[in-house]
């Protein structure tokens, strides 16, 4: 079967920038850039981007290009005989399930938030209220499972059109509209009466709370937020890459993907800071910020109910850009493994990916008691940080050394593939630094990702975690070097 293709550059930029673009970009960046010393964090975390995330989603476009295959059988296509990087595949398979089995429910929540913002239904609400209504969604699982299933249906309609009708038409427009419509909402937010004071604190450079706040952390904070925005290491961009032709380099493919996702970042943050300046409210991240936090903001806004609903549905077309992402890899998991039509895996995957998202919907309700990553952590917390904090970091390590270790790709390999078409080339002098160093750093990340989760509990606890964390990582390091005996 011939490999579909994207139909213009356009269309692949916004479909991958859309697969990057999630909802930490709403509701984490803000507050990091604000809590950690403004326009000054913004300059080290974009600092990051270049030297951390763009050399990562260049090796994945170039593998996806190279094989013209997913990650369910790229490493097969371009590793060399006898090798066992394939192995490292169900690592990355995995992570997309695991990943859609909560995002497809954070998704629903954002349109149901929409529909309740244009019912009017926070109008006049206090706090209590608001609040209120957030727990009694959470505590309703049939509700739940409603929404994730519209989420669902909706995702993989527009998978089962194709590629250039489905994927590429749909999600322009619907990249487009988001973009619009923050646009519009950032005007409105900074043009609110108060609104300066959060506009200061949000790009004002102050290196007094950088210096308050612990110049690694904040180092380490602009790192780790730069390395995780862009959703590497699982396959999201080689999908994209394998439906790309060699008319263009990809390291300029790829500078418009993280500037795309960076302006998302940094208007997002002037919607949300702003706001919660003029309204006298904590900026404060997490899921509180976006459904119990702005919504309050909201009820008191003139106009309050249109804002409302138009963020909610911004809301929803950023976790939808990524959601459709991931279906697609996983529509072309089936396609390429089992050689399924994309209509069959299209259905296959309708009925396993809603009964995988139960877990994580009774998480919040009947199975409320189990906190599997200590007091007060639910399904999701536990999805999410097998995603982000394991599945990310490690598979990109194993995306770069098999682009730069001869017993992989290899570094002629990789550089003559990301530097086939026109535009932007990929420096041959970062190859040392690709090999040696920046594995390292993402290792560093995966670990302090563990310490930071686990430190504050028991020793016993901690320990226990941290021996599983190495355990991961010598298992992805022994498969993607060792060679099997002939």
């Amino acid at each position: 079967m011939k490999r579909e293709k994207f139909g213009s550059r356009l269309g692949f930029i916004l479909v991958s920038a859309g697969c990057a673009i999630g909802l930490g970009n709403v509701w984490k960046f803000p507050y990091m850039t604000g809590k950690y010393g403004g326009a000054a964090f913004i300059l080290i975390y974009l600092l990051f981007l270049i030297i951390l995330g763009m050399p990562i989603i260049v090796c994945e476009f170039s593998v996806g290009r190279a094989s013209q295959k997913s990650i369910a059988t790229s490493y097969n296509t371009l590793e060399p005989p006898h090798s066992r990087w394939h192995h490292t595949r169900w690592f990355a398979i995995a992570g997309n399930y695991i990943l859609v089995m909560f995002y497809s429910c954070v998704g629903g929540w954002m349109l149901y938030y929409c529909f309740r913002m244009a019912k009017g239904e926070f109008l006049n609400a206090n706090t209590a209220q608001v609040t209120q209504k957030y727990e009694a969604m959470l505590q309703s699982p049939g509700l739940l499972l409603f929404w994730t299933v519209v989420v669902v249906l909706v995702s993989f309609g527009i998978c089962s059109i194709g590629l250039q009708k489905g994927v590429e038409k749909i999600m322009k427009i619907t990249m487009l509209c988001l973009l619009a419509i923050m646009v519009i909402l950032a005007v409105r937010s900074v043009t609110l009466s108060g609104s300066a004071e959060g506009l200061k604190f949000y790009l004002v450079p102050d290196f007094e709370r950088m210096k308050g706040n612990g110049i690694g952390n904040v180092i380490f904070g602009a790192m780790s937020q730069a390395f995780f925005t862009l959703s590497i290491g699982m396959g999201g961009m080689a999908i994209f890459g394998s439906y790309l032709d060699k008319s263009r380099s990809l390291t300029g493919e790829s500078l418009s993907i993280v500037l795309l996702d960076t302006f998302v970042a940094l208007t997002a943050g002037l919607i949300v800071i702003p706001a919660c300046f003029a309204f006298g409210v904590e900026p404060d991240v997490g899921p509180g910020l976006v459904f119990v936090t702005l919504p309050n903001i909201f009820a008191q806004m003139p106009g309050g109910r249109l804002w409302g609903a138009l963020f909610f549905l911004f809301l929803f077309f950023a976790a939808l850009s990524t959601i459709v992402g991931v279906f697609e890899n996983i529509v072309s998991f089936g396609m390429d493994l089992f050689h399924f039509t994309r209509k069959k895996s299209v259905g296959i995957n309708i009925v396993l990916i809603t009964l995988l998202s139960i877990p994580c919907i009774l998480g919040f309700n009947l199975l409320s008691g189990f906190q599997p990553l200590g007091a007060g952590t639910t399904i999701m917390d536990m999805e999410d940080f097998l995603v982000s904090n394991n599945i990310l970091p490690l598979g990109s390590v194993v995306y770069l050394l098999f682009c730069t270790h001869k017993n992989g790709w290899g570094w002629d390999n990789f550089i003559q593939e990301a530097n086939s078409g026109e535009g932007l080339k990929f420096p041959q002098f970062v190859r040392g630094y690709m090999t040696y160093v920046l594995p390292w750093i993402v290792v560093i990340i995966y670990l302090k990702g563990y310490y930071d989760m686990f430190s504050k509990q028991s020793t016993s606890v901690f320990v226990i975690w941290m021996l599983i964390a190495f355990s991961f990582l010598f298992m992805i390091l022994a498969v993607s070097q060792k060679k099997k005996k002939i």
